[in-house]
């Protein structure tokens, strides 16, 4: 290591007690200012001018005052001991008000029956907090793609991740619209769905069509239907049903109005089981932020 690199990383302390002295002109006030005493002070000072092999301050009875050298220091060194203190500062302030970039995926549902009204809420109280997210009905690999955590029904959750429970059980239900079961008999059991015009459900990240999931009396049935329109997305699913263009399996969260106000009707009711409810997930051996930790407390149940 040359003698020049030395020098570079030498005791940061000399140095801020030597920009303590220069910017008081004074050993009493710069050692009352440090917390420690004049003679330890000027023996440190002394030790920096030796290592650099020049003197920094002009010392007499009344006064202490940089030389060339010591100025031309005090003017590099000040600016960047000024930097630091600030990021330290502003570090420590995030305790207090949390800040940074939080990345999530999940899907369509979960977002709106879940997640966004408690994000809406959040937004006003931490500003500085920042929110990514992606709506994608398939399932990610938060790890792999960088994401902070995910949102997934508890039955689905991998056992390596922590889960944090975000919304209560929820279940599918069959809807059609009253026009539509006019022209159809509503079904009375989920095999009657086969002679149905079923609205499919596309599968983004496995690209396969979803199987209804029914149940009654400790009885499964997984229902594979087929119809004209497939979407990806349970919105625009519910949307076709209302239009009299066939029978939709989605939440009944997001049909809550169509069915009150009759533009949808219900069916196979006694089949239709609840889902353990939304988990936000994420790795166990992640560093949490302030900005994430204000999250997983957003949504928490």
């Amino acid at each position: 290591m040359s003698e020049a690199f030395q020098v570079k990383r030498g005791d940061l302390n000399q140095l801020l007690w030597f920009l303590a002295v220069a910017e008081e002109r004074s050993f009493t006030k710069a050692a009352a200012k440090l917390g420690t005493s004049q003679p330890t002070l000027s023996h440190t000072i002394k030790q920096l001018e030796a290592r650099l092999g020049m003197r920094l301050l002009t010392r007499t009875t009344r006064s202490v005052s940089p030389t060339e050298a010591g100025e031309r220091l005090l003017k590099s060194l000040a600016p960047h001991i000024g930097e630091l203190e600030s990021d330290i500062e502003a570090l420590i302030a995030t305790r207090d008000k949390p800040s940074g970039t939080v990345r999530i995926t999940l899907s369509d549902h979960a977002f709106d029956s879940v997640v966004w009204p408690k994000l809406r809420a959040m937004a006003s109280a931490y500003p500085e907090v920042k929110v990514e997210v992606s709506i994608d009905n398939g399932f990610r690999n938060i790890v792999e793609e960088r994401f902070d955590a995910g949102v997934r029904l508890g039955e689905s959750l991998d056992k390596d991740m922590i889960a944090v429970r975000i919304g209560p059980d929820w279940r599918l239900v069959a809807v059609a619209s009253p026009d539509y079961f006019a022209r159809q008999a509503a079904p009375q059991h989920p095999q009657d769905l086969v002679g149905h015009n079923c609205i499919n459900h596309r599968q983004s990240r496995s690209g396969g069509l979803y199987a209804w999931e029914f149940a009654k009396g400790g009885r499964e049935l997984r229902v594979r239907v087929e119809g004209q329109f497939t979407f990806s997305t349970s919105f625009a699913m519910v949307e076709a049903a209302v239009a009299g263009l066939g029978l939709a399996y989605v939440p009944e969260s997001i049909v809550q109005q169509q069915l009150a106000d009759g533009s949808l009707v219900q069916a196979l009711n006694d089949w239709s089981p609840f889902f353990a409810g939304y988990y936000l997930y994420y790795p166990s051996r992640r560093q949490n932020s302030s900005a994430f930790s204000v999250l997983v407390e957003a949504l928490r149940v």
